[in-house]
């Protein structure tokens, strides 16, 4: 009965959170359909979780939902990352489908680097057999998240931005010369 409770609890934490993140990126990027492009990170996330407790013999726990609440929010800036950067080449006045590309290559590198901070900085838990749930859902969910977004969200974006042509940043100031 409290477990029960307690996943009924973190699940409403983690309808709350992604609620709060998305209202954050809607007054960021004043758009109610594109930061829905930049949390598709959060279910390529959760493709790996279970995967990944299922190859571990580790058992789904109260740990590993608040890994699944905590990765909400450390994979949602890899999308961001891409998507910001399809807006800057765009100011600089490239096309649609170069900025896509640009950014897709240019971002690779920190963003796997941001990833494997965390699954290198999460080992560590491995230690404790009460946090292991916790690691093996930030773990697994960041493996996948990261692949998918790195591979998916580019061609998303760029078939999903030519439908909703008020996705394009405005043009950059011009300076005085």
């Amino acid at each position: 009965r409290l477990t029960l409770d307690a996943a009924r609890e973190m699940g409403a934490i983690m309808g709350v959170v992604v609620v709060i993140i998305y209202l954050l990126l809607v007054a960021n990027y004043r758009s109610f359909s594109l930061p829905l492009m930049g949390m598709t990170a959060i279910p390529f996330g959760l493709i790996g979780i279970f995967p990944g407790h299922w190859l571990l013999g580790i058992p789904f726990s109260m740990a590993s939902m608040v890994g699944v609440v905590a990765l909400a929010g450390v994979v949602i800036r890899n999308s961001l990352l891409i998507i910001d950067f399809v807006h800057d080449y765009q100011r600089e006045g490239r096309s649609l489908e170069e900025a896509v590309q640009r950014a897709g290559s240019v971002r690779l590198r920190p963003i796997i680097l941001t990833a494997l901070t965390v699954i290198l900085g999460t080992l560590v838990l491995y230690r404790d057999p009460m946090f292991s749930g916790l690691a093996t859902s930030l773990i697994f969910g960041t493996l996948a998240s990261t692949a998918l977004t790195l591979v998916l969200l580019p061609p998303l974006y760029y078939r999903a931005a030519l439908k909703h042509p008020e996705w394009a940043p405005p043009p950059a100031p011009r300076t005085a010369e």
